[in-house]
């Protein structure tokens, strides 16, 4: 293996640790392109080109992916402290690079090769998505995290818009496929190479505190429910991304239905991954001060009422509830992020972040199969209905378990322990 050209980190913080810091978010930012070219294209590309006439069978895909990245996302930590950081990354890219090629040339009415490219989806966005973040974790430091982790998700989520706006844009100039994929494959290059000859590996930063935990369904259990707050938390990611899911596979249908343009579609579409990673610069910052769980609370509550808001029709009216929408979700993204790493000490930390991306990456799955089946039984504005009443009964939750908005982030860990 090719020793990287930047060394290996032997101090925390981030202004000690800048040109790699970057060097991660441009890794996110590529990580986040690869999922972005879904966003506005695969939903579209089951109707028009495969047929699918079932809201189940189209989102279909999102429950592949949800299931294979929770279960990447279990297996990266864990892995990660026996073979290194850098090695997962790197595996992740390699598993991602033919995702692009299946979508471009899936011939219908195969289906199922779709499917095909989105377990390897899950599986890169698992382990990649996962590194960025615990690299990021140990290269921070202590009091930094919510910065560091709404950087992260900024630059990813960032990408994601960024590529739902343009895969929209070029479909509606050159068709669905193959162009439009063409964005994916140049991202999965630039991941892989820049992680194989710059990034290096930062797990040295955390080998001082003592051995890893034993992975195992003791560590699992207590990492998922060993405290109110905790269980608080993962219920809260996987309502984050049921809602997330549901975002991806049906609302890309409901703007088609009345905005026959597919660039229009890709705008409304982006407005809200876009929003939701521009806002993370300021949330993830703001969580490090004024503490984590009174901004997960209301975040909730706010992604609550604009997915409600979409029952109304209307473009202007669609737009400002995905903005809305966006800025619930970077109240909440990075700020459960940095509130589970507040949790869990230095050396458990990539584990007990890979059993909360787990459930909250389950959530993709429940989101997929839940909305799809009621949307083809009840109708699109129930499922949506009921998405709006999970993801506000979540929130609820949170604030009920946490009691207090105002706990400062440095007393988090000591709070939940």
């Amino acid at each position: 293996m090719v020793v990287p050209l930047l060394p290996a980190p032997v101090k925390a913080g981030l202004r000690e640790n800048a040109l790699l810091f970057a060097l991660l978010v441009l890794v996110n930012a590529f990580v986040g392109t690869m999922v972005g070219i879904e966003r506005t294209l695969v939903p579209l590309l089951g109707e028009e080109v495969f047929g699918l006439a079932s809201k189940s069978a189209v989102l279909s895909f999102i429950a592949t992916f949800g299931l294979v990245k929770a279960f990447s996302n279990l297996a990266a930590g864990a892995w990660s402290e026996r073979v290194g950081r850098r090695r997962v990354l790197l595996v992740g890219w390699a598993i991602g690079l033919p995702v692009p090629l299946l979508l471009m040339f899936a011939p219908a009415p195969h289906w199922w090769i779709v499917i095909l490219a989105n377990v390897l989806l899950g599986v890169n966005q698992g382990l990649c998505w996962s590194m960025a973040v615990v690299m990021k974790v140990d290269v921070a430091g202590e009091k930094r995290r919510g910065l560091a982790m709404g950087l992260n998700e900024f630059a990813g989520y960032g990408a994601v818009g960024l590529a739902a706006f343009a895969t929209g844009f070029l479909a509606s100039e050159f068709g669905i496929r193959p162009v439009p994929f063409a964005l994916g494959a140049a991202a999965a290059l630039a991941g892989l190479a820049v992680s194989y000859f710059l990034v290096p590996d930062t797990g040295g930063l955390v080998r001082h505190h003592g051995p890893p935990p034993v992975p195992g369904r003791e560590a699992f259990v207590r990492l998922t429910a060993g405290d109110r707050r905790i269980l608080a938390l993962n219920q809260a990611g996987l309502a984050n991304n049921l809602n997330d899911g549901v975002a991806w596979g049906l609302f890309p249908i409901l703007f088609a239905a009345a905005v026959a343009d597919t660039a229009a579609v890709g705008a409304l579409v982006a407005l809200y991954p876009l929003t939701w990673g521009v806002a993370q610069l300021g949330t993830g910052a703001l969580s490090d001060r004024i503490g984590r769980f009174g901004l997960i609370a209301a975040g909730m509550l706010v992604q609550a009422v604009a997915i409600a808001a979409l029952l109304w029709p209307g473009s202007a009216h669609w737009a400002a509830a995905m903005i809305a929408l966006g800025l619930g979700t970077a109240m909440v993204y990075p700020t459960l992020l940095s509130a589970v790493a507040d949790v869990a000490g230095p050396r458990e930390r990539a584990t007990a972040l890979g059993v909360y991306r787990f459930w909250r990456d389950m959530g993709f799955a429940v989101g997929a199969l839940g909305a799809g089946l009621a949307a083809d039984l009840f109708g699109m504005p129930v499922a949506i209905g009921l998405v709006a009443l999970v993801t506000g009964a979540s929130g609820l939750v949170v604030a009920v378990a946490y009691g207090s908005a105002a706990w400062p982030a440095a007393n988090a860990a000591r709070a939940l322990r």
